[in-house]
């Protein structure tokens, strides 16, 4: 991975082998980046995507792995209790065209993922929803 900043943008490429979202990690971390928001696209060789139950207050995942290409991967850092958090959505497309997609747990790329990460001013924490069970937004 390598990454430069220009300005309120960093420009990530993340290479092949490497998980995005440790990636981003180390990103966020050496960077103290503390609100941002991201784009990206790229190839993948395995992915594991969740779907949320509200009901259950529980995540169901699906594992992926073949040739995929990342459609849409976009998302946040932020904090929660002051410490680094961040939450991705990914829909990545075989090569029939079909799209698979949800809340990214894990994504090996296999070619290249080429990211933007958009740093704002400012922090928003999140806390844990006891309605939800999910870690939302705290102004």
């Amino acid at each position: 991975m390598e990454y430069k900043r220009i300005d309120n943008v960093i420009i990530a490429r993340i290479d092949r082998g490497e998980e995005i979202l440790k990636a981003i990690s180390l990103i966020a971390r050496a960077e103290d980046i503390k609100l941002a928001n991201i784009n990206a696209l790229g190839a993948l060789s395995e992915f594991t995507v969740g779907v949320y139950n509200v009901e259950k207050q529980q995540y169901f995942k699906n594992d992926f792995s073949g040739a995929y290409e990342i459609v849409s991967l976009t998302g946040s850092i932020n904090t929660m209790d002051g410490k680094y958090y961040s939450h991705l959505h990914l829909c990545a497309a075989d090569e029939k065209g079909q799209a698979f997609g949800g809340h990214l747990n894990r994504a090996v790329v296999s070619a290249t993922c080429e990211m933007f990460i958009y740093l704002l001013n400012g922090t928003v924490d999140r806390f844990k929803d006891p309605l939800t069970g999910l870690n939302l937004f705290k102004f």
